[in-house]
């Protein structure tokens, strides 16, 4: 069980920037805080040979801030752009790094690009798809030392019904690469 111990004021931040912006709209002086951040990558996994979506869990601590019981989210593979790499070669660095297959560079496709957390840093997401199988696991996955990911496969005769079930908590980059795929690629 996973709780938060304290809170306190950040000094030195790693991957956010806290800026205040002074800026004119319809000719009219306005502030808005902000949060600089990195861009990010997701990837939505499509397991040929277990007609299943790879996707991860892991504990998201501003979940567990924010309702105090539970901060364990079911996401898309997903990192930071935060390397001087293409998108690509960081979606698949991602998808080795946190579910443990080596996927071609070649079988990886962009689906969008897409804001998130529009009202607090406007951090752009690249959306990706990718049909693995077995041939390509090579190991376990799980992520960087500091994460705690736990892989996951949705069959795709569930997922339909896992994509609106409130009780497992997810992201709306998980539910709308679930539908692009039903409308893409099974419809």
């Amino acid at each position: 069980m996973s709780s938060i111990d304290n809170v306190g004021k950040l000094t030195n931040p790693k991957f956010i920037k806290p800026i205040k912006i002074n800026y004119t709209h319809k000719g009219q002086k306005k502030v808005w805080e902000a949060v600089i951040n990195h861009d990010s990558v997701s990837i939505l996994l499509y397991h040929k040979d277990k007609d299943a979506f790879v996707i991860v869990k892991q504990l998201r601590v501003p979940v567990l801030y924010r309702n105090k019981t539970d901060g364990e989210m079911h996401e898309l593979c997903a990192g930071l752009v935060d390397k001087d790499k293409p998108i690509k070669q960081i979606a698949k660095e991602e998808v080795y790094e946190e579910c443990g297959y080596d996927v071609p560079l070649q079988n990886i496709q962009k689906v969008s690009s897409f804001y998130t957390s529009v009202g607090m840093s406007g951090a752009l997401q690249t959306l990706f798809y990718a049909q693995i199988d077995s041939t390509m696991w090579v190991n376990d996955g799980g992520g960087l030392s500091e994460e705690d990911i736990e892989v996951i496969y949705i069959p795709l005769q569930e997922a339909r019904e896992f994509m609106l079930d409130e009780s497992y908590q997810k992201t709306p980059g998980l539910i709308m690469g679930f539908y692009w795929f039903f409308d893409n690629i099974c419809p």
